[in-house]
């Protein structure tokens, strides 16, 4: 699934994103806010480095300022917000089953929040989505920790009010200390044993594992994250400039 910035999403943002001060010394006039996010997405979509921006999107170091401003003032979480809610007004979320799964990135330019693995440095993105595939929750973080450690801080972000009926994972969420946290919230787990779990600590049966079959959907929205390529390699030194870039991205995905 390829993603495009269409006309209308572009308007859409647009409308969003908070329009350059005017210095009262007067000056230059500010960019356009829509070139500006032209060039944001050629960013997030072919996963350039900034000096490689065309200068058909206008100087390279004002778009990464209004990127680095924007980011700051927590717009592209907004964004996320907002495209969320037009899934709410429109058909609503699908949580009577959600799947949870990580993607991995490395970063070449070091920075806060990295964790070293047996693959490099990098980080990791966590997404949580409804039965459709359409991403209810994301962050990123330290690749460090392992997955199951990192779930509660996706119920820290959520798009919709309402929590899931039930989160479906991988072996990777196989965890005793994670079914009871999230059984404390009302959400059932389910994921398959691992092999090295004796039979008497068996915690799951194989009614509520059909519903793993369908995990898919999951793997088809990493796929579609990984279609922006600048989520594949993490080059901001900052975790927030990264994270930005996820948003941006999902909010695409919702839009």
């Amino acid at each position: 699934m390829a993603m495009r910035l269409s006309d209308e999403q572009l308007e859409w943002l647009a409308e969003r994103v908070p329009d350059a001060p005017v210095s009262p010394k007067g000056g230059r006039p500010a960019m356009d806010k829509r070139q500006a996010l032209r060039g944001i997405f050629w960013i997030l979509d072919n996963g350039a480095k900034w000096k490689d921006l065309p200068r058909t999107f206008g100087s390279k170091s004002s778009v990464h300022k209004y990127f680095t401003l924007w980011t700051r003032s927590g717009v592209f979480e907004s964004l996320m917000r907002d495209a969320g809610l037009l899934v709410e007004v429109r058909n609503g979320y699908r949580l009577y089953e959600c799947f949870i799964d990580a993607t991995f990135s490395k970063a070449r330019g070091g920075g806060d929040g990295v964790g070293l693995t047996k693959a490099g440095k990098g980080v990791i993105i966590m997404v949580l989505v409804e039965a459709r595939g359409l991403p209810v929750a994301v962050t990123t973080g330290s690749a460090g920790p392992h997955e199951s450690k990192l779930v509660q801080r996706l119920f820290d972000f959520m798009l919709t009010i309402e929590t899931p009926q039930r989160v479906i994972g991988d072996k990777a969420y196989d965890s005793d200390a994670l079914d009871e946290a999230l059984e404390a919230q009302g959400i059932e787990m389910i994921a398959p044993h691992r092999k090295n779990r004796s039979p008497e600590n068996a915690t799951q049966d194989g009614r509520p594992l059909r519903r793993y079959k369908r995990r898919g959907a999951v793997e088809r929205t990493i796929s579609w994250f990984q279609n922006f390529r600048r989520l594949c390699i993490r080059y901001e030194k900052s975790a927030a400039l990264f994270q930005a870039f996820l948003h941006l991205g999902c909010s695409i995905i919702l839009l």
